[in-house]
């Protein structure tokens, strides 16, 4: 593993704890080892991190406490306290988005609480590692949370600075704007997605910047081979068959004051190796 000399050696985690909603869940990342369960960015961390440790003679333990559609307030109220309790020395905290998709939500609000968060993480020896918002310039319907976004993001990197916690910079990463990096509900990400995403989060990590980088970490930046772009009449058909399939049923729940989270439990609540 490359590093930087005047940093040292990258760091070798012990146990990795994440918290969130599905996006560190991994919807829409199927598991082919455990058929209906879900992969996603931060079990494909934890096996990077894993290999890490079997290099330093040890073994990474890990464990996943993100449920699907969950709010910040939830995921600190629900996941974090139990989280800490398992003592991790690293701890993913990604938060917010669905907090961020209903237009009554006050952002500076959720940033308050994140920020007590990851004060209370590292007051407790945890390394914390902070995912900032996609850009969803490129997605239908949900571009309108742009400003969002972006206002959270600026909170996010000041939280960051101030508890010396590490951020995945997810806006700056050119390669999601591509749609076929997202799956058809163009809310989750597509495999990979998630692939990329686990790469940078490895490199953010591990602490290698720029030309540290090796050459698989290097491939979360690569674009996809370019395609024909539909037409504009495609295009329309491909959202309008999107908000029947997808936007609908979300905007249902929200009337119906339901959750695809609802009766869902953690899919691996507890710190335990991998099965490699």
């Amino acid at each position: 593993m490359a590093a930087d000399p005047a940093r040292g050696p990258a760091p070798t985690y012990r146990r990795y704890v994440a918290v969130g909603d599905s996006f560190t869940e991994g919807i829409d990342d199927p598991d082919p080892a455990s058929p209906g369960r879900h992969r996603g960015w931060a079990d494909r961390l934890a096996e990077l991190l894993d290999d890490d440790a079997r290099g330093a003679g040890s073994r990474l333990e890990y464990a996943n406490l993100a449920v699907r559609g969950k709010r910040m307030r939830e995921v600190l109220d629900e996941q974090l306290p139990r989280a800490l309790e398992l003592g991790p020395d690293l701890l993913s905290i990604s938060a917010g988005g669905n907090d961020i998709l209903r237009p009554s939500v006050d952002v500076d609000a959720l940033a308050a609480a994140l920020d007590e968060a990851v004060g209370a993480a590292r007051s407790a020896g945890a390394q914390v590692l902070l995912a900032a918002g996609f850009d969803p310039a490129g997605l239908p319907v949900v571009r309108m949370t742009r400003g969002r976004v972006a206002t959270f993001n600026l909170h996010l990197w000041r939280i960051a600075q101030r508890w010396d916690a590490l951020v995945m910079d997810l806006w700056s990463m050119r390669a999601l704007y591509d749609l076929r990096m997202w799956a058809p509900d163009r809310i989750h990400l597509a495999p990979e997605g998630h692939e990329r995403v686990a790469l940078l989060a490895a490199a953010t990590v591990r602490g290698l910047h720029g030309g540290d980088l090796g050459a698989a970490e290097q491939e979360w930046a690569s674009p996809l081979p370019p395609q024909p772009s539909p037409g504009r009449l495609a295009r329309a058909g491909q959202d309008a068959a999107w908000a029947r399939a997808h936007l609908a049923p979300w905007v249902r729940r929200r009337l119906e004051g339901r959750s695809s989270g609802d009766g869902v439990a953690p899919k691996r609540p507890e710190p335990l190796p991998l099965a490699r």
